[in-house]
């Protein structure tokens, strides 16, 4: 109830909007709506998007919103931990073991920009996010109850050995496919959602508060997994220490995602009030240009009703994850030049390879800065267990080398446990750090302490050195999971900025574009890792190539960024 009364509190009264059919001359004017073109215009644009400004949204609303980054965090962080050791444990070989992460992100970079565009145009009632993220989170669910439970499963129902260890190796690598799947793909849709509903401050408070619980839930994850739960009264219970691990994560993702999705309430994406014809999430108005984040138009019947009055000047307004911010509103301000646009995956792609120069160099900087933490984070466990341990995954189960394997695997946990600490203890501090240092400092210094961390625990792998570095992983995480972004708001907000002094009709662009673009180079980056680190290791003869790996592409990052990305004021 005290969430509820701060936000409404907060929540501006909002002007009364022409009803569809009624001239808009006829429709008496609120008086907070005042009389001037552009207070006209904005209602007309309110009717279409909603608020021209979200409301203030109080703390505990931003929290509760940012509680699923917790349950995805803590999710992710069971599958970085165990999906290797798991896959060799059955025995997947050592060739093959950075395969599993190659087919899901083939699939992501595909596809992504097609589902965080049909989440920019999807009009169910219940808004434009939350079905996309329910479907995603069930997914989820999933994929890792066939990861965690799948060797279990099919050893009760497969007796002969050979078809058991294959049976069990298909059904964990889909499990792992099909989370990874749809925990890549949550993440745009997640943000866009926080962008719809905060304006341009809650969005800033809102991405730290996402970092923040990611850090908790990645270290809350990385906790259970270091708990040797196979002696404890849970693993008894429940079987084994895979179906513990499973039930909390389950658990947590559950209850999670369902406070997430009714933390704030999302505007559907109304129809345009002048618009009689049946409209489509797939089928939209379009506007005269085709420039960055527009698709590919088709023309369409010049009639329409009336136009209302002209607008010269337009109130500066945050922008919205929605695509139809590029210029949905041409049927409102020029009918006779309606058209409209066919969502397609070819026109999608070409819009991504359109974007401006400092958002396609800020992409690039985003593939360098995951696929470095990619190369560390999905192989450290393993890295831990045979290097730093020197123990061995194929050994037989009752064996020494497999033991000693096994308690590197949950050192390594620990190790993962500080980062997710350090993450969300960074995530904190970067809000002191940027007056000083900016955006674009600190995304240098995130990538340059990652880089050089890792490159002492490739040269200096025993176990007290490697756990006191991985804490620089923690800045790595922060850093990727949230100055991309505030990047991404800050450079659209300079041009709605840019927009409105010059006069211009243009309308921004909308945001799930630019958070798909980003997620795509998250894709791309594990299919870098998938395709090319398994043959490296191989090469190598050692798991140590892994954090230098890691070190050397977080480096070149950090050139990167020095020369290419954009400051901001």
């Amino acid at each position: 109830m005290t969430l509820l009364s701060e936000d409404q509190s907060a929540r501006p009264q909002p002007c009364r909007l022409p009803e569809p059919g009624k001239p808009p001359s006829l429709y008496p004017r609120s008086p907070d709506c005042g009389g001037s073109k552009e207070d006209y215009m904005d209602s007309t644009e309110a009717g279409v998007f909603g608020a021209v400004e979200p409301p203030r949204r109080s703390r505990g609303r931003l929290v509760l919103h940012g509680l699923v980054m917790f349950g995805r965090e803590f999710c992710y962080a069971v599958e970085a931990a165990f999906v290797t050791p798991v896959l060799l444990s059955v025995g997947l070989p050592r060739s093959l073991y950075s395969l599993v992460w190659l087919i899901s992100p083939i699939l992501g970079f595909l596809l992504q920009p097609v589902i965080g565009s049909a989440s920019d145009y999807c009009r169910s009632p219940w808004g434009r996010r939350r079905p996309y993220i329910l479907t995603l989170g069930v997914l989820m669910l999933l994929g890792i109850t066939l990861f965690l439970n799948g060797d279990a499963v099919v050893s009760a129902v497969v007796s002969d050995r050979t078809l058991r260890s294959t049976w069990a190796i298909v059904v964990v690598m889909l499990g792992v496919v099909l989370f990874d799947f749809a925990a890549d793909f949550i993440d745009g849709p997640i943000k866009a959602y926080l962008f719809d509903v905060c304006s341009h401050r809650d969005k800033e408070r809102g991405l730290h508060y996402h970092a923040l619980l990611t850090g908790l839930g990645g270290a809350c994850g990385y906790l259970v997994g270091a708990m040797d739960w196979g002696h404890s009264v849970l693993g008894g219970l429940l079987g084994s220490e895979y179906q513990v691990i499973y039930f909390f994560s389950a658990l947590t993702w559950g209850v999670f995602l369902t406070v997430h999705l009714f933390s704030i309430p999302e505007q559907p994406l109304a129809r345009d009030p002048y618009d009689s014809s049946p409209s489509s999430a797939l089928r939209l108005l379009g506007s005269h240009g085709n420039g960055y984040g527009a698709l590919a138009k088709e023309p369409a019947s010049s009639s329409g009703p009336p136009p209302p009055p002209p607008a010269t000047d337009l109130r500066p307004r945050s922008f919205s994850a929605l695509g139809e911010a590029n210029s949905v509103t041409s049927s409102a301000k020029q009918p006779n030049k309606e058209a409209q646009k066919t969502l397609t995956l070819r026109s999608l792609l070409r819009a991504v390879a359109d974007m401006p120069s400092h958002y396609r160099c800020l992409c690039v900087s985003h593939l360098l800065g995951w696929t470095a933490f990619l190369c560390n984070m999905l192989f450290f466990t393993d890295f831990m267990g045979q290097i730093v341990y020197n123990g061995n995954p194929y050994a037989e189960h009752n064996s020494t080398a497999y033991v000693t394997y096994e308690r590197g695997v949950e050192v390594g946990c620990w190790g993962l446990c500080i980062n997710a600490v350090s993450s969300a203890l960074y995530s904190y501090v970067q809000r002191f750090l940027l007056p000083y240092i900016g955006l674009k400092g600190l995304y240098f210094v995130g990538y340059l302490v990652f880089g050089l961390g890792t490159s002492l625990i490739g040269l200096f792998p025993n176990v007290a050195a490697t756990l006191a570095l991985c804490s620089v992983f923690g800045v790595m995480s922060s850093t990727l999971y949230t100055i991309p972004f505030n990047l991404i708001a800050e450079y659209q907000r300079q041009e709605e900025e840019e927009l409105k002094l010059q006069g211009s009709g243009k309308r921004p662009r909308g945001s799930g574009m630019d958070c798909a673009a980003l997620t795509c180079m998250v894709q791309l980056a594990q299919i870098i890792v998938g395709a090319g680190l398994g043959a490296l290791v191989n090469a190598a003869g050692s798991v140590v190539v892994v954090v230098l790996s890691a070190s050397a592409a977080s480096l070149l990052g950090c050139i990167f960024i020095s020369l290419f990305i954009r400051r901001v004021n």
